[in-house]
């Protein structure tokens, strides 16, 4: 399968209209975030994990024709607000877009897309399947999604790992159970918000403790704020077996 990083940002990590930090000001397009996403492929299958504010610009730089499903981590509005976009792909494919989340992401979808689920059968508003997910592992066409609970401060949040790579964004605290669902990973993604404690992410210090508890083969860092610095920068203090990711980074798992 192939796994490519849509977005490794967050709202405060993407270029900012008159921000003069040296991230926003920063040559280096791995410096350039968008919102965080991965899209996840497979020989005949396409999904996105979170389709947030910049889901379009992502599908249009990727060249993205064609488009299976939505996954939904959670339902914060940098990871939902691009559902709207959907649209583009029930008009090239001819059908309407499977998307799958959990009841409380789907009570926010549908307060804040109102228009799509009201049974008004408007023409040219998306069409969307939803697909109820929990912590049971689902297969989505040919893809097969472990759910990984986390909590995110208070709000409980779903990470996912699909083979050997394991995807877990906006979280502060995975229990015990969750990280024996992580062990053994090829590859893992974990965020890492800033180098400063936050109150509902973790920080630098914390996610290299948890890679070393956790000792995945390969790590890659999202989720990335301003505060943590330049990617190239930030890659000189990390191992070998830790990098940051950037948008439009692609992995590839057998």
């Amino acid at each position: 399968m192939k796994f490519t990083f849509l977005g490794t940002g967050t709202s405060q990590g993407v270029p900012m209209i008159g921000c003069t930090c040296e991230v926003c000001t920063s040559a280096d397009l791995k410096d350039k975030r968008l919102r965080s996403s991965l899209m996840v492929e497979s020989d005949s299958h396409r999904f996105v994990i979170d389709s947030g504010p910049d889901f379009r610009q992502q599908m249009l730089r990727e060249k993205v024709d064609s488009l299976d499903g939505i996954v939904f981590t959670h339902e914060h509005k940098d990871h939902i607000a691009g559902l709207d976009d959907v649209r583009a792909f029930n008009y090239l494919n001819h059908k309407a877009m499977d998307v799958y989340a959990s009841e409380a992401v789907q009570l926010a979808l549908k307060r804040e897309f109102f228009y799509i689920f009201n049974g008004d059968n408007y023409p040219g508003i998306p069409k969307i399947n939803l697909h109820t997910i929990d912590e049971q592992p689902f297969e989505a066409s040919s893809i097969k999604f472990i759910p990984i609970p986390v909590m995110h401060m208070r709000l409980p949040v779903l990470g996912f790992r699909m083979g050997g790579f394991s995807y877990i964004t906006d979280a502060n605290f995975i229990s015990d159970k969750s990280k024996e669902l992580l062990l053994n990973s090829e590859v893992l993604v974990l965020n890492s918000l800033r180098r400063e404690k936050h109150v509902s992410h973790f920080n630098l210090e914390e996610a290299m403790e948890l890679v070393d508890e956790l000792k995945p083969k390969m790590t890659y860092l999202t989720h990335i704020s301003h505060q943590l610095g330049k990617h190239e920068e930030v890659e000189q203090e990390l191992p070998d077996n830790i990098r940051l990711a950037y948008d439009g980074l692609a992995v590839i798992l057998d």
